[in-house]
């Protein structure tokens, strides 16, 4: 679960971003998806940046981050946005402390960060739940958990 939202009294947005589903007995897990949460969709790039001062720097699978094993665990993804006015910006997520974990002998799924990047390059680690006022500029960039995998990786001949 990776929930994110900024405003500040004249506007709020509010989104959900997708990370690395585990793998199971008989398949890889996905890449990039939201697990156990439906009816959402993110918002388009041009969308996002033409409706609220925000520019998104990057929107990219986190590749390795899902675990290895017979059946990969799914990779997370990196959402990276720079906000162009002063705004609140809240997060909550889960999977920053304790990795996805493998299963049968797979191994573990990467763990999220939630980052704060300063004007100046300054960079703040947030835990799993925040709350911060930004200023112009600064950015704020999260990288959802992977999935964990299933089986063994020498079940695969890896």
């Amino acid at each position: 679960m990776n929930n994110l939202s900024f405003g500040d009294e004249t506007f709020g947005y509010y989104e959900t971003i997708a990370g690395g589903a585990g793998a199971g007995p008989t398949w890889h897990g996905r890449s990039g998806v939201h697990t156990h949460m439906t009816n959402t969709r993110i918002t388009d790039p041009e969308i996002l940046e033409r409706r609220y001062p925000v520019m998104l720097r990057e929107f990219s699978l986190r590749k390795g981050s899902g675990g290895h094993g017979r059946w990969h665990g799914g990779d997370g993804v990196v959402r990276d946005i720079e906000f162009r006015k002063p705004m609140q910006v809240s997060i909550l997520s889960e999977r920053r402390a304790t990795r996805p974990y493998g299963m049968a002998g797979g191994g573990d799924g990467a763990k999220g960060q939630n980052l704060i990047i300063m004007p100046g390059g300054h960079t703040i680690s947030l835990g799993g739940k925040a709350s911060i006022a930004v200023e112009a500029g600064t950015r704020f960039r999260l990288l959802s958990p992977g999935g964990g995998a299933y089986g063994a990786a020498s079940e695969d001949g890896a």
